[in-house]
């Protein structure tokens, strides 16, 4: 499954095989040459995508973990207010034993 280069890579290697051409070089040569150099320009530019999705792939996976732990952490301060609920089952004690105490004082109560 060969790739078809750009025509922008094709016109970049012709120059570039033609810039370090020698006097007694033929076209032929010079073909040649820009081929190579056309295999390297795609060779490179393949390279690039391959550390640009790798790069993508890490980014994602950092993106992830932190929303992980994002969520780790809210969960974990959700618990946190509902481990002591002795504090409401001691003030409504309180309010009973002070209304109790009350209705006894003042003479309200019939026991």
């Amino acid at each position: 499954m060969a790739k078809q280069i750009s025509q922008e890579t094709q016109n970049e290697a012709m120059k570039v095989a033609k810039a370090t051409q020698k006097p007694s070089q033929t076209k032929e040569q010079t073909k040649l040459i820009a081929q190579g150099i056309e295999k390297g320009i795609a060779e490179y530019k393949k390279q690039q995508k391959a550390k640009a999705r790798g790069r993508d792939k890490q980014r994602k996976q950092d993106l992830k973990a932190k929303s992980r732990q994002e969520n780790n952490e809210i969960e974990f301060n959700a618990e946190a207010p509902t481990s002591s609920p002795k504090f409401p089952w001691i003030l409504l004690a309180a309010s009973w034993v002070g209304f109790l105490i009350y209705a006894l004082l003042n003479g309200n109560l019939n026991i």
